[in-house]
């Protein structure tokens, strides 16, 4: 269930950490349907690039999970997913600049976000990620320029749950060992990042991971952080 209030950060802390405590069993990240040899699929992502603070949080909290031998996100593949457009041939490459123009400076203005560590899901362990508000609002605008772009979309907003994963899970196993471990870092001090632009990228799973490449960047160019 999501938190009764978006930018309560307790509200949202507890949510989060319920839903990942109350899992009995871990499953594989990489086993999810749909993703063959080849596939690329279109996606909004906000990215991290250069954002020091977040990159060396995610690797500590990285090192100290290492025993359970999860797959860790690189520095440079952190990334909160936000609408999914469509597998590649589904969408035209006219359909993704119409979509990227149609959306400039509509936007809003840069997102003031925290990450804590931190929480999970039955293949991953992330960080939580506040307030939702602003992101969620992102979602909506990117599903409603996806629609009149005729693009095939994804999960519709009301079932978006912001989150930025630090760790993939690759195989099946019981759940308690792996949340006792996440449950001892919960006390970290989160890190503060501001949002200030969305990326359309064409992405693919590579080695265990995602890679993807940016085809449009589109700024987050209202007035202030919110």
């Amino acid at each position: 269930m999501p938190p009764a209030v978006l930018d309560d950060e307790l509200a949202v802390l507890a949510a989060d950490w319920s839903a990942f405590a109350g899992i009995d069993r871990m499953s594989n990240h990489w086993a999810r349907p749909g993703w063959g040899p080849g596939r690329r699929s279109f996606y909004w992502m906000i990215t991290f690039p250069g954002h020091r603070e977040l990159a060396e949080e995610a690797l500590s909290c990285q090192r100290e999970l290492a025993a359970f031998g999860l797959d860790p996100v690189p520095a440079d593949g952190l990334h909160i997913t936000m609408n999914k457009i469509g597998v590649m041939g589904q969408v035209r490459r006219e359909q993704l600049e119409e979509l990227a123009q149609s959306v400039r400076g509509t936007l809003g203005g840069p997102l003031r976000l925290l990450a804590h560590p931190m929480a999970g899901s039955r293949g991953a362990v992330r960080f939580t990620v506040t307030p939702w508000t602003g992101l969620v609002s992102l979602h909506a605008a990117l599903a409603r320029a996806g629609e009149r772009a005729g693009v095939p979309g994804g999960t519709e907003t009301a079932l978006f749950r912001p989150h930025l994963g630090i760790l993939y899970h690759n195989c099946d196993r019981p759940a308690v060992d792996l949340i006792d471990a996440v449950a001892a870092l919960r006390d970290r001090a989160p890190v503060e990042v501001v949002v200030d632009a969305v990326r359309l990228v064409e992405l693919r799973r590579e080695d265990r991971a995602y890679r993807w490449e940016t085809l449009h960047e589109v700024a987050l160019d209202g007035d202030g952080p919110r």
